[in-house]
This record gives structure tokens, sequence and C-alpha cells, in this order.
């Protein structure tokens, strides 16, 4: 687990430096804003088609191998990327055509590389590898980020793709040695489910996934709460943005610390994360709400200070909710299902992160930075309280047995 905490912080950092300098590099080539959040929703666009085929393959298919492979393709594409952009022969379409190639690589890479950290553990520490993951995730992101101006800024912009494409490698090369622990519930788990249903694969199919995914209450609710909070909320590149450079009258220099708080609590609350032992979806929502509220004390902030005091909060009660929905998600369904639930779960989520800007930025536009924290906190707690009660009201109401009822009418 180490080493392969390791790898991730490696691979994270690359990724991070490598979509930190496409957008440059898109802007360099185009002057074109417009076409920077194109190539990232080209990108994207991917797994909302075809996650769930993608979670059906990390299903199907031995973990540790899907992952090497998925790394070394993810590697090659980003060194051709590289080769393409130091030979001067790259234009927006054939970029536009690697971030979709990319993307749909992704969408096998991104589960099997989840669960396969999760087989690293015994199943009692399944919650402590996600958060450790989640930590991983934050400190390759900042690393990332800076390591991006100080690579472009020395060396160019294709170094930046060549590191992002050795880092994908050294994934590659550390999975072979990785061996799960006796007991995970990892793809031995799924050689049982096959055998089970005699070889036919009929379990491995995307319909079983989905039609799971449609009958499992809490992976339902889950996706509710994690829905409207990331439509309503999360989005806080954006909306802290405006609040500071417009109602509280600050720069870019007084926006970067507002980020480098958000970064420091999303840290923070990976850590406090990995020590849940417990996880469930009532934990997620009471965590979202808490969100929900804290965004709206924001909100309603006079100055940078008061803001500054809200978003480290804001971000940790985030980080923890993230950490305590992921291992719900993947320890919930049994272990040959849970390929296919990543899967159903990565096109939800993409529905949510192309489709939340835009309505957050037509709140924006409406009721403006502070109104739409203010309302996006309310919304969230208010459905999130909602869901709760009507949740409580169903399992109080008394069932009145048929028994009952005819000795009633006897």
């Amino acid at each position: 687990m180490r080493w392969w905490s390791v790898a991730n912080f490696v691979s994270n950092a690359g990724t991070w430096m490598q979509l930190t300098v496409q957008n440059l590099l898109v802007l360099q080539i185009t002057g074109s804003a417009a076409a920077t959040g194109l190539s990232m929703s080209v990108q994207a666009a991917p797994a909302l088609l075809i996650s769930v085929f993608g979670g059906a393959a990390v299903d199907r298919w031995p973990r540790r191998l899907t992952a090497a492979v998925s790394q070394a393709l993810l590697g090659t594409v980003a060194f051709v990327t590289a080769l393409m952009v130091a030979l001067d022969r790259l234009d927006v379409t054939s970029l536009m055509v690697l971030a979709a190639v990319t993307g749909v690589i992704a969408t096998v890479d991104g589960p099997a590389c989840s669960l396969l950290g999760n087989d690293l553990v015994p199943r009692e520490d399944v919650p402590s590898a996600i958060g450790v993951g989640a930590l991983v995730h934050q400190a390759g992101r900042l690393t990332g980020a800076a390591l991006a101006g100080v690579t472009v800024g020395f060396l160019g912009t294709a170094a930046a793709y060549a590191a992002n494409g050795l880092s994908f490698l050294f994934v590659a090369s550390v999975i072979p040695f990785l061996r799960p622990v006796r007991g995970a519930a990892g793809h031995t788990a799924d050689h049982a489910a096959k055998a089970k249903d005699g070889g036919t694969g009929d379990t491995m199919s995307v319909r079983e996934g989905l039609a799971f995914f449609a009958r499992r209450p809490r992976l339902l609710a889950l996706a509710g709460v994690t829905g409207v909070s990331a439509v309503f909320g999360r989005n806080y590149q954006l909306t802290l943005a405006v609040l500071v450079t417009g109602p509280l009258a600050g720069g870019a220099g007084s926006f970067g610390t507002v980020s480098t708080v958000l970064a420091v609590g999303g840290i923070v609350g990976a850590v406090l994360g990995a020590r849940l032992r417990r996880p469930s979806v009532r934990v997620v929502g009471a965590l979202a709400a808490a969100g929900g509220l804290l965004q709206v004390v924001a909100g309603m902030s006079p100055s940078l200070a008061v803001l500054l005091v809200m978003v480290l909060p804001m971000a940790v009660v985030e980080s923890v909710s993230d950490t305590a929905g992921t291992a719900v998600l993947q320890t919930d369904p049994p272990a040959h299902m849970r390929g296919r639930v990543l899967g159903v779960w990565g096109s939800i989520g993409t529905v949510w992160s192309l489709g939340g800007p835009p309505a957050l930025g037509l709140l924006m536009e409406l009721a403006g930075a502070r109104g739409a924290l203010i309302a996006g906190g309310l919304i969230i707690a208010g459905a999130i309280g909602a869901g709760h009660l009507l949740r409580e009201r169903r399992t109080t109401v008394p069932r009145v047995s048929p028994v009952a009822n005819l000795e009633t009418a006897a």
C-alpha cells in the first residue's frame, strides 16, 4: 500500500501538471477560452457515454493487468503529445483527438486503479485506504500545479507532457509487484462469481450493473446527496472567485490565498476521513448539509478575513464527506459488481461536472455571488433534511399484515 500510494502521488502530480499546461497550450494555439473549455469537455465526454462499459471491463478482466495496461496506454498518449509539441505538429484537432482518447482510457483506468488500491489492505481498512488515496490526490494536485509553471518555464511545454508520461510508466512498473492481501475483496471474488455463473459472463453485463444500482436505495440516496451538493455547492473555484474579486474587492492574490486555504482544508479533511471506520450515507448527508450551512455563512462574509475563517471548515467537511461517500460506493456492492457500479457512478458524476457550473453560473447571474452561495447552501441543507425526514417517515409507518386485517374484519 505504501508503494501504491507513492506511485499514485507521482501519477497525480504528473496528471495535474499536464492539465494545467494543457489549458495554457490550448489558449496559446487558439487564443480562445471557449476552445479551452471545449478541450476539457471532450476529455470528460467519454465518461458520460461509456463509463458503464469501462466498469464492466474492470469486473471482467484481471484487475492488476487492466490497471497496468491502462496506465501504460495513458503514458503513451502523453509521450505522443509531447513529441508533437516538440516538433510543432500539434494543432487543435490533434489535441482534441488525444484528449478524447485519454478520456476513453480513463473510463477503464479510474475504477481499475481505485479498486486495486482497496485490494491491498484488509476489508476493515478499506475506508482508511480510500482516505489515504484522497490525501495523495490532494497532495499530488498541489505539487503538480506548482511544478507546471516551473517545468514550462525552464524546459518547455513538451517536458510537462513527457514528465506525465514517465509518471504513468512508473505506476505501471510498480503494479506487477503489488500483492493483494489474503481475504481482500479483489479479483478472486470476481472469478468466483464467473465460476458460479458457469463461465458465461452473464453476470458481467452492463445491464446488470445498471439494474443493481437502480435497485440499491443506499446508492440512489448517495447519488442524490452528492448531486445536489455538486450542483449548488462544491464549485468554490467559481463562486468564491466572483465573491472575492467582486463584493469583497480583492484581487488575484486574495483569491490565491483562498485557494490555498481550500487545498489545506482538503488535505486535513482527507486525513480525518481516513480515520472513519463505518462510513455511511447518513454520515455523508450530515456532512454535506453542514457544508451547505457553512456555505451560507461564507456567502454573508463582510470581509476577506471572515471568509478565510469559513473556507477552512468548508473544505474539511467537503473532503471528509467525499471520502465517506467513496468508501460507501466502493464497499456497499458485492466484489464482483464494484467495477460496474463505479462505471455507472462515473457517468452520473460526469453529468454533474458538466451541468453544475452552467447551472451555478445562471444562479449567480440572477442572485449574484453572495446570493448564489446562500441560496445554494440552503437548497443543499433543505433537500438533504427533507430527504432524511421522508425516509424516517417511511420507516416509522406501521405495516399491518394481511392476517391482522382478516382478524380485524372478523
